[in-house]
């Protein structure tokens, strides 16, 4: 079983690997990581999650219990892990808030959904992108709400709420969901060429965002930070996973499809939105970074411990 589920999670890290042997080397430059991202995160991802939500039939995923094993489980992550830097790791309240947010925000995307492929198949997926869908602006939300409320420089809730907001409905990954839901509410086809075209992106996504991570990752290093992107780790990898399995396959009985959605997607490691949150309002970048390093590290153990549990749940 254990050799099974390595050989499912493995080809993730390989490719990340790939990506991160080649700059090291200086055979990818740092330049050429930048431009891998700009073309994943900006438009490949995008038509990625415009082509699900498309054929995404809204009504059977949508699933209240679904949400709230995965939403509960982070926010829970989110308090203890800023609790955490508060009280144990002696930081002021903006940083300590950053240090919860690296503990609230999965990466649901580059890690999370090529992990549910490979395990379950193309048509485990579904499930998976209604989390995703409410993912970045749920997370968003939270994290700037309480990082206002929390630090006594800051230039008001409303005018940095609204440009955060900005900021998001600008990106690719919010308008490829916004318009994904509109074609999908429609009911409207797409041409034949034009879903050609589309497919073709989509399936560019995720093997180049995982290569340009694995490029990006050279970047960071964790042993400056290490208490507190323990702490990340063990909130990240161990309790929210624990939490969205005990309250999806325990409480709410929900299918087993949606029980490894909810599962797999909390068990992700911080994605980089954690660095660039941290970095937005210059608080705790450096134990942003090093909890991207340190969890994604783990990740091919602890991922392989919840597909086992998961195996077991059926």
């Amino acid at each position: 079983m254990i050799g099974i589920i390595v050989l499912i999670v493995l080809p993730v890290f390989l490719v990340i690997g790939a990506g991160y042997a080649a700059t090291r080397s200086g055979l990818f430059s740092s330049a050429a990581v930048d431009g891998l991202m700009v073309f994943t995160q900006s438009f490949a991802i995008p038509c990625l999650l415009f082509r699900a939500l498309v054929d995404l039939d809204l009504g059977a995923v949508f699933n209240p219990g679904l949400l709230a094993s995965f939403y509960v489980g982070a926010l829970t992550c989110f308090a203890l892990g800023t609790l955490g830097a508060r009280l144990v790791f002696k930081r002021r309240p903006g940083e300590a808030v950053a240090v919860g947010f690296s503990a609230l925000f999965s990466n649901s995307v580059l890690l999370g959904l090529p992990i549910m492929q490979h395990a379950y198949g193309p048509g485990a997926l579904d499930p998976s992108f209604a989390i995703i869908s409410i993912h970045a602006p749920v997370c968003y939300f939270v994290g700037i709400s309480v990082m206002e409320f929390a630090r006594a420089d800051g230039r008001g809730f409303l005018p940095t709420l609204q440009a955060v907001a900005r900021a998001m409905f600008r990106s690719g990954l919010m308008v490829g969901l916004a318009l994904g839901f509109v074609v999908n509410l429609s009911g409207l086809g797409l041409p034949g060429p034009v879903r050609a075209g589309l497919d073709m992106m989509a399936d560019a996504a995720l093997p180049a965002a995982l290569f340009g991570l694995g490029g990006v990752m050279t970047r960071y290093a964790i042993h400056a930070n290490l208490g507190e992107s323990t702490m990340i780790a063990v909130l990240s990898l161990g309790l929210h996973p624990a939490i969205a399995y005990t309250l999806s396959h325990l409480v709410f009985g929900l299918p087993m499809e949606f029980v490894r959605a909810a599962v797999v997607t909390a068990a992700m490691a911080p994605g980089v939105n954690t660095y660039v949150f941290a970095s937005l309002y210059n608080r705790a970048q450096g134990q942003a970074a090093s909890s991207i390093v340190l969890c994604t590290g783990l990740l091919v153990v602890t991922a392989a411990f919840w597909l086992k549990v998961l195996g077991g749940a059926g």
